[in-house]
């Protein structure tokens, strides 16, 4: 049986060069970042040089990243801080949203007396950004926004500067969730007005459990996690040294190949995109996925024209195959609401088709395609030409 990992939307293979560093730095380098011996002073040194060139490749100052456990921690930190710490009285948001942002942003207008309110979305499942600034324009109260840069599950992309600007505008603060696009588009921080932003590791080929927030410098946030001093008094806890230096190797080989890989994994999507539009009678590409301009080059969210009844086997003859992706709606999760953006976006008739997300890296390839194609093709009793 072939093995083909389509889900690197999901998390990401970890490239060999991050793991053997990783393993140096675990097996010689003992100390604690806060102990002031030489053991401490080498592990922090460490830690303090990721900072640097993490930053350095996404044109801020290292004092405005915080290194954290990951995405999830990062959308915490910022959301609930801000809403805490900065007089937020309003946030707007989208119903797409990662559930990070989406049950953050509930619990801080929840905890802490905020309204929540959310922007339209057009057709293809982006925000609105007419109706994003009619909100802006109804109210002066100290509002946070936050929308995600690229979306996890369709791979629509907003226009983050432009948003950015608005928000600026309405003198508005502005988070973005950018787990899905750091590590896979240049990013340039100074000249994007954001105030927030969000980043995991294990999406760009890096480990698991370790990501960072970016925090415009003189914020005014105190921490959510008490305890130690630790980055820059806003994230207490001993620093994960190996995990900090893998996600620097990480981000470092992300950008250094970035054109190439890029191009690499455009290709792939491109051929499969084709080979499904072609060879399989009716089927649907989700949301923008279908137009690079506007989605991310990494992934395709499929709606296939099954009953319903059939779809509950689709993941399962996948996963037997040895093809691992990820469900996109209600037939196959086995949950009443499914996908909460398909849900947003799709007609009741489609939603009761399943949608399956294939999302790709630099190593796959074509063949990997050409096997799945075969697979479906069988699955869905697609006629031999």
């Amino acid at each position: 049986m072939r093995s083909v990992y389509f889900d690197s939307a999901a998390t990401t293979q970890l490239r060999p060069e991050v793991a053997e560093r990783m393993f140096e730095v675990l097996r010689d380098i003992p100390g604690n970042p806060s102990s002031t011996h030489a053991y401490g002073r080498t592990a922090k040194s460490l830690v303090e040089n990721a900072r640097k060139s993490i930053a350095a490749i996404l044109n801020v100052s290292a004092g405005e990243i915080i290194f954290t456990s990951g995405g999830t921690e990062a959308d915490n930190l910022a959301i609930s801080c801000a809403v805490r710490d900065l007089g937020v009285k309003r946030i707007i948001t989208s119903k797409i949203e990662h559930h990070a942002v989406l049950h953050a942003t509930e619990y801080a207008a929840e905890q802490y007396g905020a309204s929540l309110e959310y922007v339209a979305l057009k057709d293809c499942g982006t925000p609105d950004d007419a109706h994003l600034e009619k909100l802006l324009a109804s109210s002066s109260e100290k509002t946070l926004v936050s929308l995600m840069h690229v979306n996890n599950e369709v791979g629509n992309m907003i226009d983050i500067k432009a948003i950015a600007i608005l928000c600026k505008k309405y003198d508005a603060l502005f988070h973005s969730d950018m787990v899905q696009s750091i590590g896979h588009f240049n990013v340039d921080l100074k000249d994007i007005p954001v105030d927030f932003v969000a980043a995991a590791a294990h999406k760009f080929h890096g480990p698991k459990g370790i990501g960072f927030a970016f925090i415009r410098k003189n914020s005014g946030l105190r921490p959510l996690i008490h305890g130690g001093g630790q980055e820059r008094g806003l994230r207490a806890g001993t620093e994960g040294v190996h995990n900090i230096v893998g996600m620097e190797k990480a981000m470092q080989m992300a950008y250094d190949n970035l054109e190439n890989e890029r191009s690499y994994v455009e290709g792939l999507k491109n051929y499969f995109a084709e080979r499904l539009i072609n060879e399989i009678p009716e089927i649907k590409l989700n949301g923008n996925c279908a137009f690079n301009d506007k989605s991310t080059y990494t992934l395709l969210n499929v709606g296939l024209p099954i009953s319903p009844d059939k779809a509950l086997m689709l993941l399962f003859q996948l996963d037997m195959k040895g093809i691992a992706c990820s469900k996109g709606s209600a037939c196959q999760s086995g949950s009443e609401k499914g996908s909460h953006v398909l849900n947003e976006m799709l007609s009741q008739e489609d939603l009761l088709k399943p949608s399956i997300r294939f999302s790709f890296s630099t190593f796959n390839t074509k063949e990997e395609i050409d096997y799945v194609m075969e697979v479906l093709k069988e699955f869905l009793e697609v006629p031999v030409a």
